[in-house]
């Protein structure tokens, strides 16, 4: 299984980015997927996940602002970011759970910056 993560970048406060992961491999798309983030001198923390069925969850610090969402068929996880932050600045990994195996894919670079 792989996890391909795109869609970082540099924007400034109040603007919005998408970023994607692409899963491959013996995975199923509804499995479990998550995005998690790390920014410079921090542990990597929780953003959002959703799981079989569609529900999600979110870190308080996103919620309202970020969406995770999901194509099963693409087998593909898109987490679309809103009035971004400075603080969101991070290196945002994208994550996957299936049948008792987790899965990591590389980070997507996100710079929110004036």
């Amino acid at each position: 299984v792989q996890l391909q993560a795109s869609g970082g970048g540099l924007v400034q406060p109040g603007e919005s980015l998408r970023l994607s992961c692409a899963a491959s491999g013996s995975i199923p798309g509804s499995a479990l997927m998550a995005w998690y983030r790390q920014a410079p001198g921090k542990q990597r923390e929780f953003v959002a996940r959703i799981i079989p069925g569609g529900a999600t969850n979110y870190a308080d610090s996103v919620k309202g602002r970020f969406s995770i969402s999901r194509d099963i068929r693409k087998k593909t996880v898109y987490l679309q970011m809103n009035s971004l932050k400075p603080d969101d600045t991070a290196v945002y990994s994208c994550y996957a759970w299936t049948s008792g195996t987790e899965f990591w894919g590389q980070g997507t670079l996100v710079t929110v910056s004036s």
